[in-house]
């Protein structure tokens, strides 16, 4: 009997990894994560071994291909990011991946970087977004300048997709997607590599051959195969960054579409219909040819929920959503800042701090864990408002990540920002965009039968007068304590040097 063909896709996220095993028709047959943690050896910086994803990709590709008997006929990949892996001319890593807008240690030479480049609005014209944490360039040139013994030796670069490309098939590339968040580097209207900038930032690294993340980029080889157990010489396509991936996944990369990703951090990436830039958010190009996104993320949303699970002593999440869901709208007087790895955008203050106000002796755990989930929600407000000031459209918003599953998270966001969300059969993610690239290389497939929206979460309209005071709150709160937080992070961070 000929078993059944199926593609698998595989993740690197913040805090996990994930794999799952599906049918050509979509049909998800097994799933597997990996826990993991990030390390922070100081203040502001964010770094994970690159090896541990390829020794956790590994472990999935055999845990899900032992729970079906199927013939797999390809390999996706996606993963955090922009991320920085610098490695010799062997592909061996130096040094830990320095991890994408939550690592904030780069803020000389971006100042240095955009006084350099003749400011940040040309570059932003050049590369369709400014410099900033998120930009993969100036963590490049932090390294050239603390740590020049490696960048002696340094001579190819990767980001967690193409890292587990060149595991599973030895290929060298980048997707285009993932260059054009390496600014200054990328030109999206050229669509390849602006050689002057990009020599200024990294003159001894060969630059990979860009190609799109559903290209097949190279075949499983003989050596990967052995330590997958995955049969050689099956196709392994390019990949890219997760939350463009989580969009494949939902079918969110029409024009107007808003892909919002209930993660460790939170990400928002709309469909424009010509390249857009904005000061405050991120102009690339998009995971599909022809295609382009205005897109915008917090540092932290679902990163908050762990931290105060584990002040609480509990991660029992569940537990914890039906204590927040009794706090009621508002939190009994507390607001929150979500500001606990700085922001990224629209603030873009890596210097800025978490603040939780009006706490009284009477608060309780459900009303703590509500004022963040809130929090997170008044960011995504702010960030669509930015969206639409830059003249986007936001006409359908789709959901997904770990968040997204269960309802309360996802019905405050849409309480605060007004908007409905639909809700997929399958909010899995990235993982499941990139198995989707994979079955796109060896059969016909749609991602709208393999992924059909089955909820909406709708707005209350009731809510709406609280919201919109609390939302003018939060907008205050942020100028009002800025000062004081950035003096407190000054100090954070002499206390580590």
């Amino acid at each position: 009997m000929v078993n059944p063909v199926a593609v698998i896709g595989v993740d690197v996220g913040t805090s996990s990894s994930k794999g799952v095993l599906v049918a050509l028709d979509g049909t998800i047959l097994a799933t597997a994560v990996r826990e993991h943690d990030v390390a922070r050896p100081a203040p502001g910086q964010v770094e994970m071994d690159a090896p541990v994803w390829w020794d956790e990709a590994v472990s999935l590709i055999r845990e899900l291909t032992s729970a079906q008997p199927v013939a797999v006929g390809a390999v996706g990949v996606s993963g955090m990011g922009p991320c920085v892996v610098v490695a010799d001319e062997a592909g061996k890593p130096l040094r830990p991946a320095v991890l994408y807008g939550i690592d904030t240690r780069a803020g000389a030479q971006i100042a240095r970087l955009t006084a350099d480049l003749g400011g940040a609005d040309a570059i932003r014209q050049r590369c369709g977004s400014a410099l900033s944490t998120q930009a993969a360039g100036p963590k490049l040139a932090w390294l050239a300048e603390h740590e020049p013994q490696v960048m002696d030796q340094a001579r190819l670069f990767f980001q967690p997709a193409s890292w587990l490309g060149w595991k599973l098939t030895g290929a060298y590339y980048l997707d285009h997607h993932s260059a054009s968040q390496c600014t200054p580097m990328y030109d999206p209207t050229a669509l390849d590599w602006h050689e002057p900038w990009a020599r200024l930032v990294a003159p001894d690294l060969t630059l990979p051959p860009l190609c799109w993340p559903g290209d097949v980029v190279g075949t499983v080889t003989t050596q990967a195969a052995a330590e997958t157990g995955l049969p050689s010489g099956i196709p392994v396509i390019a990949g890219t960054i997760d939350a463009w991936s989580e969009a494949i996944s939902v079918g969110a990369h029409r024009v107007g579409d808003l892909m919002l990703m209930y993660g460790t951090t939170m990400f928002l990436v709309n469909t424009v219909a010509a390249a857009r830039t904005a000061p405050t958010l991120w102009g690339t190009v998009g995971a599909l040819p022809g295609t382009h996104n205005l897109a915008g993320g917090m540092a932290t949303s679902g990163a908050i929920t762990r931290w105060l699970g584990d002040l609480f002593g509990t991660r029992d999440y569940p537990r914890l959503l039906e204590l927040a869901s009794a706090a009621g709208p508002g939190a009994d007087g507390l607001l929150m800042l979500p500001y606990f790895a700085g922001e990224r955008t629209p603030v873009a203050d890596p210097d800025a701090r978490g603040v939780i106000a009006g706490l009284t002796v009477s608060h309780t755990r459900g009303d703590l864990y509500r004022a963040a989930l809130e929090a997170t929600a008044f960011g995504v407000r702010h960030n669509v408002e930015a969206l639409q000031a830059a003249g986007s459209t936001v006409s359908r918003v789709v959901a997904v990540g770990g968040g997204a599953q269960g309802r309360l998270w996802t019905q405050i966001v849409s309480d605060v920002t007004g908007l409905p969300q639909e809700v997929p059969a399958q909010t899995v993610g990235a993982s499941l965009g990139a198995a989707y690239f994979a079955a796109a290389a060896v059969a016909p497939v749609e991602i709208d039968r393999w992924n059909p929206i089955v909820d909406t979460v709708t707005p209350d309209p009731s809510l709406r007068a609280t919201y919109d005071d609390l939302y003018s709150l939060y907008l205050e709160l942020y100028p009002a304590t800025a000062d004081v937080a950035h003096r407190l992070a000054a100090h954070q961070h002499r206390t580590s040097a």
